[in-house]
């Protein structure tokens, strides 16, 4: 079982750089057509400071921040028990190319269900960009299962 004591715990805050390459693959992996995703200048006559980041964007630094593996291990769970159950996404201030992204992670609910064959962690997370403003406020559901 999860140490429930985890709640409450925050990961060292995690510095990530977005770049320009990785938006545009996303936006067209997504089937992203405005170009606010994929031309500079159109993203800047819209108000952009570069390229725009596609809206779940937030999660694929996630993933960069916290590999799946090791936050596994830190719960004392096996990777392969894990499904990605929930996200959810406040939007505060857009992401965009050029961006220094710190990510700061929270455990803020561990529960189980069907007898423990179920267990849930909730992260609440927060993205701020390199000027310390707030871009985007998520929250994680992972799921492990146990049977």
């Amino acid at each position: 079982m999860i140490d429930k004591n985890l709640i409450g715990y925050s990961f060292e805050p995690v510095q990530l750089a977005v770049e320009v390459g990785r938006l545009k693959f996303v936006a067209k992996a997504l089937g992203l057509t405005d170009p606010v995703y994929s031309d500079a200048e159109k993203a800047r006559a819209e108000g952009y400071s570069d390229l725009l980041a596609p809206p779940t964007f937030p999660f694929m630094l996630e993933s960069d921040a916290f590999e799946l593996d090791r936050l596994c291990d830190f719960f004392e769970q096996n990777v392969r028990r894990l499904l990605h159950a929930e996200q959810k996404f406040t939007y505060h201030q857009p992401i965009c190319a050029g961006d220094q992204i710190t990510f700061v992670k929270t455990i803020r609910e561990i529960f189980e269900k069907k007898n423990g064959q179920l267990e849930f962690v909730v992260s609440d997370n927060t993205l701020t960009n390199q000027h310390d403003i707030l871009c985007v406020e998520s929250q994680t559901t992972y799921v492990f299962r146990n049977a």
